[in-house]
C-alpha cells in the first residue's frame, strides 16, 4: 500500500504499477532507486535551471537555517537575506523599480497578482473592475483564482464554479482580447493574465506579435497585463532573465516561481510595477494579504545562491543555446508517423506532439525504458524544457531516447 498522494494521477494505477522513485540527481541525470540513470528532460517540473546536485545551495541554505531558518516578513518584519533577495530581483526586473512580493511558489504567486489587480482598481476608486482574464490552453496553477483562470477545463470538473469573473479567450488571437472588452466594458475587467509560452497546456509558443498586440491592448482600455513567468522566468526563455525582458513587455505584474531557487526550496515572487505599488506605498493602506512562509530565509538564501550559478557560469547564453540545439536536433522527429509536430525554437523549451493523445502517458514510461524522463503536457505533447547545464552531447542522447521509444 503507498501512504503518499501524489498530485495529478490515478491513484488506482500508482497503487497497481508502484511509484517511479527519483533517489538522487547529478547535472542534467536523475537516478531511481535502483541507480537506473535517465536523462531529465524536463528539468523536474520546468525548474531546476541549473541541474541536479548543487551542493553550493544546499550549503547556502544550511548556513542561513543554522542563523536563523524563518521568521516572518508581516508588518515590519525581515530579514537579511530576504531583504537582500528583493533588491536583487528588483533591479534584475523588467520594469525598473518594481516592488517584490515573496511567496512560496507559483500557484500562489498567481493567487496573489488576482487579488492585487482587484484591490489596486478598489484603491483607484474603481471598485467595479473584478473580471479577470485568461486563455485557452493557459495553466495558472492549482489554486482557486489559478484554477479559475485557467484554460484546461478538466482541471475544474467537479468542483463548481470558482470565480464568477473569470473568462477565457482564445489563446492565439487578440481580438478575442477585444471581442470581451467590447462585451463587458473595460471599466469591469481588472486584468489580462498572459503565458509567453503556454506550459503546461502543451508547451505553445505565441504567435508572431501577439505579446506585443495583447499589451497593446491592455494599456489603451486601462486592464492589468499580467505576465505569467513562473515557467519562462530566470533564464528558460532563452538568452535574457525574462520574456518580458525579452520581448519588451513591460508587465504591470508579473509573476515568477520554478527557476527562482531551481526547485531546491519552494519560492515564487510577485514583481510589481512602481504605479501599481503606488497606492500602497502612499501610507495609510493594509493590504490584507500574505504568506507565513513567503520570503522564507531558507528559500531567500537558496535563491540568492542560484542566481550566484546563473551568472557565474553564463546559463542565460547556454539557455539560448539549448533553444537552437533543440530547435534543430528535435525537428527530424516531425517526420515520425506517430508525431503530429515539434514545438520548438524559442527559449530552452520544446514539445514532441503525439498523433494520438491517448498515446501521451504509456509513452512517459516506454521513454523511461530508453533512458528518458519526460512527462505528457497537454494533449499528448511530450515535454522537453531541460537544464540549462544539458549539453549538446545529451541533446542527442535525448533524441535518440524519443528515437528508440516511438519506434
Amino acid at each position: 500500500m503507498n501512504s503518499l498522494w501524489h498530485g495529478f494521477a490515478d491513484m488506482g494505477a500508482v497503487e497497481r504499477d508502484g511509484a517511479f522513485v527519483v533517489a538522487r540527481g547529478e547535472g542534467a541525470y536523475i537516478y531511481d532507486a535502483d541507480d537506473n540513470r535517465y536523462l531529465d528532460a524536463t528539468a523536474g517540473l520546468w525548474f531546476t535551471n541549473v541541474g541536479h546536485g548543487r551542493g553550493e545551495i544546499a550549503d547556502a541554505v544550511a548556513a542561513q537555517l543554522r542563523r536563523i531558518a524563518h521568521y516572518s516578513n508581516f508588518g515590519d518584519f525581515a530579514g537579511p537575506a530576504t531583504q537582500q533577495l528583493a533588491e536583487r530581483l528588483s533591479a534584475m526586473a523588467p520594469v525598473p523599480g518594481s516592488k517584490i512580493f515573496f511567496t512560496s511558489g507559483g500557484s500562489d504567486s498567481v493567487d496573489t497578482a488576482a487579488k492585487l489587480a482587484r484591490r489596486y482598481w478598489h484603491e483607484l476608486g474603481k471598485p467595479d473592475k473584478t473580471i479577470v482574464v485568461g486563455r485557452q490552453k493557459a495553466y495558472h496553477g492549482m489554486h482557486v483564482a489559478g484554477t479559475a483562470l485557467a484554460g484546461i477545463p478538466v482541471n475544474r470538473e467537479g468542483y463548481g464554479e470558482f470565480m464568477a469573473d473569470a473568462r477565457t479567450i482564445e489563446w492565439d488571437d487578440p481580438k478575442s482580447l477585444l471581442a470581451l472588452i467590447e462585451e463587458v466594458g473595460a471599466d469591469r475587467i481588472a486584468a489580462f493574465f498572459c503565458e509567453p509560452i503556454i506550459g503546461a497546456g502543451g508547451i505553445y509558443l505565441p504567435p508572431e506579435g501577439y505579446l506585443a498586440e495583447v499589451r497593446r491592448i491592455c494599456r489603451e482600455h486601462e486592464i492589468l497585463f499580467v505576465v505569467d513567468e513562473v515557467v519562462t522566468g530566470f533564464g528558460r526563455i532563452g538568452g535574457s532573465w525574462f520574456a518580458s525582458s525579452r520581448f519588451d513587455l513591460a508587465p504591470d505584474l508579473m509573476t515568477t516561481a520554478k527557476g527562482l531557487t531551481s526547485g531546491y526550496v519552494p519560492m515564487g515572487a510577485v514583481f510589481i510595477a512602481p504605479h501599481i505599488a503606488e497606492p500602497f506605498f502612499a501610507g495609510g493602506v493594509w493590504w490584507r494579504h500574505g504568506y507565513t512562509y513567503g520570503g522564507h530565509a531558507g528559500a531567500a538564501a537558496a535563491a540568492l545562491a542560484n542566481l550566484d550559478i546563473v551568472e557565474r557560469e553564463n546559463l542565460l547564453d547556454e539557455s539560448a543555446r539549448l533553444e537552437a540545439t533543440l530547435h534543430a536536433k528535435l525537428a527530424p522527429l516531425a517526420e515520425h508517423p506517430r508525431v503530429a509536430e515539434v514545438r520548438s525554437g524559442l527559449g530552452a523549451v520544446a514539445a514532441v506532439q503525439l498523433v494520438d493523445p491517448a498515446e501521451g502517458l504509456p509513452m512517459v514510461k516506454t521513454l523511461r525504458a530508453h533512458g528518458v524522463s519526460s512527462r505528457a503536457a497537454g494533449q499528448g505533447a511530450m515535454q522537453i524544457s531541460p537544464s540549462f547545464v544539458m549539453t549538446d552531447e545529451q541533446v542527442d542522447e535525448l533524441v535518440e531516447g524519443f528515437t528508440r521509444a516511438l519506434g
